[in-house]
């Protein structure tokens, strides 16, 4: 489906012969290369505790779940500090992120926290193509789900991610465009 890291933006303000090299992690497929069912699995990543607090800090979310050990352990639900949701689902997400640079996101939908993801906990990430429509004179849309794991195959969180997509020939979809 994709051409990782075969095909470079070759960037004029740069040594021609540095904007020749492929761009790691980069993408150039267009809405007519999207595979409907097509899945990758990313690698896996342990949360660590110091990353967990400073995602925490920067988005300034100090609730005792996520910052209190003494209030986790003796009054919280789970025993033990969570990892904040956001932060799971941002880590997820990022662990299938691509650089498409004919691509761009239009918004998320049925984002769910399934069970509960602690510091020191190890995720992965499987992503599957769901649909795609026409929808603008330039652009479709794609549609694909985003399943989080955890450990041995736990489900901890589900989100679907909708882009925005250039078609390679806009005129093949002048026809088909969604009129609202």
């Amino acid at each position: 489906m994709s051409t990782i890291g075969t095909s470079s933006t070759n960037p004029k303000t740069m040594p021609e012969d540095h904007a020749a090299i492929p761009v790691w992690n980069s993408e150039n497929w267009f809405y007519e290369d999207w595979e409907v069912g097509h899945r990758i699995r990313s690698l896996r990543r342990t949360i660590s505790e110091g990353e967990s607090m400073a995602f925490n800090a920067l988005v300034t979310d100090m609730h005792p779940y996520v910052a209190d050990e003494i209030f986790a352990a003796t009054e919280g639900q789970f025993g033990k500090r969570l990892v904040a949701g956001a932060f799971v689902f941002s880590a997820g997400l990022g662990l299938v992120a691509t650089n498409c640079i004919n691509a761009f996101s239009y918004g998320y939908d049925k984002l769910r926290f399934i069970k509960p993801t602690f510091i020191g906990d190890t995720i992965y990430t499987i992503r599957t193509n769901l649909e795609k429509r026409p929808k603008y004179e330039k652009l479709g849309l794609c549609r694909a789900s985003y399943e989080v794991f955890k450990g041995e195959g736990e489900l901890v969180l589900y989100c679907e991610h909708i882009q925005t997509v250039k078609y390679r020939r806009p005129d093949d979809f002048a026809e088909l465009i969604d009129a609202r």
